[in-house]
C-alpha cells in the first residue's frame, strides 16, 4: 500500500486530494497547522492527521519523524500549503512580503529537504509541487503571489534534474481557478493607510 504526505490539508486542494487518495486505497498523512480543529478527514479510513506548519522548522522535523515512524515508506510528498497576498506592492508591509515567501517558497523547500534523505535511501519518491497558472502568467496586484509561484517553478524544474539520477521525481501542478476558499480565508490583503492612488484599479480588477 502506497503512502502520500500532503501539506495544507485542512481545506481546498489539500483536503480534496486527501479524500481522493484515501478513496483509491492509499495511506494518507494529512498535515495541517491545527489538526485538532479538523472534523472531517479524521473520520475517513486511511487518513491520519499530523501537525505541521511549513514556516516552523521544528514543526516540520517533528511531523516528519512521526510520519516515518508510522509508515515504512513514503512514496509521494504533495507540497500544497500556500496562500496569496493581494494588493499593490507598495502597500505590502515587510512582514507580509516575508510571510508570503516563507510559506509559499521557503516552506516548500523545508518540507522537500526534510523528506530527501528518506527518498534517497529508497532511490525512489515523488515530489508534487503545487504551483499555479500564476507561475506562468501574471495579473495586476498579485506581484507577491506570482513571484513566489515563479520561484516554485524554477526550483522544481532545476531540482528535477538534480534528483532524476537518484530515482526521485519532481513534478509541478499548475491549476487555474478552483472552487475553494482561496479567494476568501486564504487571502492576505495588502493595504496602507493614506495610500489611495491604487484604490480604483484594485477595485476594478478585483
Amino acid at each position: 500500500m502506497k503512502t502520500i504526505v500532503i501539506t495544507g490539508s485542512s481545506s481546498g486542494i489539500g483536503k480534496a486530494t486527501a479524500k481522493y487518495f484515501a478513496e483509491q486505497g492509499w495511506q494518507v498523512a494529512a498535515t495541517m497547522r491545527k489538526p485538532q480543529n479538523e472534523t472531517e478527514l479524521n473520520q475517513i479510513e486511511g487518513i491520519s492527521l499530523y501537525a505541521l506548519d511549513v514556516t516552523d522548522q521544528a514543526s516540520i522535523e517533528s511531523a516528519v519523524a512521526q510520519i516515518l515512524n508510522d509508515y515504512d515508506k513514503v512514496d509521494v510528498v504533495l507540497n500544497n500549503a500556500g496562500y496569496a497576498a493581494i494588493g499593490a506592492f507598495e502597500a505590502a508591509a515587510p512582514e507580509q512580503v516575508e510571510r508570503q515567501f516563507d510559506t509559499n517558497v521557503i516552506g516548500l523547500m523545508r518540507v522537500t529537504r526534510a523528506f530527501l534523505p528518506h527518498f534517497r535511501a529508497n532511490n525512489d519518491g515523488l515530489f508534487l509541487n503545487v504551483s499555479s497558472i500564476g507561475g506562468r502568467i501574471t495579473f495586476p496586484f498579485l506581484s507577491l503571489y506570482h513571484s513566489t509561484k515563479w520561484a516554485v517553478e524554477g526550483f522544481s524544474e532545476s531540482l528535477a534534474y538534480e534528483l532524476g539520477e537518484l530515482g526521485i521525481q519532481v513534478k509541478l501542478i499548475e491549476p487555474g481557478g478552483v472552487d475553494t476558499d482561496f479567494n476568501g480565508r486564504s487571502m492576505d490583503f495588502c493595504t496602507q493607510e493614506g495610500l489611495d492612488d491604487y484604490n480604483e484599479a484594485v477595485s476594478y480588477t478585483h
